[in-house]
Parts: structure tokens; sequence; C-alpha cells
């Protein structure tokens, strides 16, 4: 898979900027069949950072209606991670 493939995008919200100020963590939505390792040396390789750890969460998808059709938003996987204390991404720093 390759590594543009893995990392899909920021996630930029409340929390996790709270995370980013106060931790150095970083959230990202990533592929769904991606795992750590894949996800650690993406981020690496694309934003040339260290990254000290990295938590994954799988947000299933949650039911949506609009009128009187219903559906589902998709289900997604997000990846937070923590940098070394001196690094950072500029791309979250809008």
């Amino acid at each position: 898979m390759n590594k543009w493939e893995i990392i899909k995008g920021p996630i930029i919200t409340e929390k996790s900027n709270d995370l980013l100020e106060k931790e150095n963590k970083y959230t990202f939505k990533v592929a769904l069949d991606a795992n750590k390792v894949e996800i650690k040396q993406a981020i690496e390789a694309i934003y040339k950072v260290k990254v000290l750890d990295i938590n994954t969460v799988r947000v299933l998808p949650k039911r949506r209606r609009v009128g009187k059709y219903e559906g589902y938003r998709p289900a997604y996987k997000k990846a937070i991670v923590k940098l070394a204390k001196d690094e950072k991404i500029d791309a979250f720093n809008i």
C-alpha cells in the first residue's frame, strides 16, 4: 500500500486541537486496513518527523436520516500520533 493511500487526511476538531496543544498529539484519518507500523512509516516519510507512539480507533458507521431516507455515515479509522517534543507538523497550523 502506498504511503499516500494510508494517510487520508488530518482530523481537525476541538478535541484534536486540545491534544495538539497539550500533548503534541496529531489526529489523522487513515485507511481501514492500515496497521500501526504502516501508519508510523507513512507519517515519518510524508512529514519528516519522529513518531513516538500511535493509538488507533475504529469509528463505527452512524445511522443518519434525512427526511424519509435512511442510511449510514461511512466507517473510518482514526490514528492519534504522538511526536517527539521538538517536532511539529505544519499542515495543522491554519
